[in-house]
């Protein structure tokens, strides 16, 4: 007597499939942007800010700055980069503290998930968010201030090289900075008055010349200024190069000071970022 056995099923079969490194990062990109949109205080800071600022400086400043260039078509281009900058330097400096504190990312160290995943998530978020709100301010100066969009491609591209340096650069000051914010509460002091005085002393609210030489040379120190004068190139005619402190528009060196601080942003990260709290261990 014979007997016959059923083949085993492949495990393959019954194991669903686990997914991929891009899957993982678009999900936890995803979760991401869903949670800054659920925060009603991000959402109107961020998105809201700037463009509240636009109109308030726009009725106060109607003249000219030198070269047939209106003050507002200049504010614009500063609000954009400190748009940028809010959402990735700014967001991630006080949000990181507060998932520390709560024990979110303890949670997340703790789980199988790679964990460059959840830095990735983040970029995302950042990315995502930073488009949306620099397509809004475009809208608005355009509808309302008649500012001239680049009509090359060239100038297309820089507006691309220079944003993506810029919030590359950000996003990574944002992930080692909130490093010293001790508690949640604490975030918002630490943060907020740094991006406060960078955006002072880097050309956002007033013509970087107009400031004195001092704070010139300690904001050419940090990635906003650069930020700022590469958009200056992108956003207004060729002429006011020579306003600027070197003679142009020197995108030469925004290039070089931003990625710069990309690879200083991330041997920051590398020695400071804590998944947990001091009271933690």
């Amino acid at each position: 007597m014979t007997t016959t056995t059923k083949p085993a099923t492949p495990v393959t079969a019954t194991r669903g499939r686990r997914p991929g490194a891009g899957a993982l990062a678009l999900r936890q990109g995803r979760l991401e942007i869903t949670q800054f949109l659920r925060s009603r205080e991000s959402v109107v800071f961020t998105m809201g800010f700037p463009i509240i600022m636009i109109l308030i400086f726009a009725s106060i400043f109607d003249g000219t700055i030198g070269g047939g260039v209106k003050f507002t078509q200049y504010f614009i281009t500063g609000m954009i980069a400190t748009g940028l900058m809010t959402v990735s330097f700014q967001n991630l400096g006080i949000w990181i503290p507060i998932e520390r504190d709560r024990g979110v990312l303890k949670r997340y160290r703790g789980t199988p998930m790679p964990k460059w995943v959840w830095f990735a998530g983040k970029v995302i978020m950042v990315v995502a968010i930073g488009i949306a709100e620099t397509a809004l301010l475009l809208a608005v100066a355009v509808a309302l201030f008649d500012l001239d969009l680049p009509g090359s491609a060239a100038k297309w591209f820089t507006f691309g090289w220079v944003s993506v340096l810029g919030v590359t650069a950000c996003t990574l000051c944002g992930i080692a900075i909130s490093s010293l914010a001790r508690t949640a509460r604490s975030g918002s002091a630490v943060v907020t008055p740094v991006a406060l005085v960078l955006q002072f002393i880097s050309g956002v609210f007033f013509v970087f010349t107009d400031l004195p030489t001092w704070m010139q040379q300690v904001a050419a120190v940090f990635p906003l200024k650069w930020m700022c004068q590469g958009l200056r190139s992108v956003f207004l005619p060729e002429s006011f190069g020579a306003q600027e402190p070197g003679g142009s528009f020197e995108l030469g060196r925004v290039a070089v000071v931003l990625a710069l601080w990309c690879v200083i942003g991330v041997v920051l990260c590398l020695t400071t970022f804590r998944w947990t709290t001091k009271r933690d261990g």
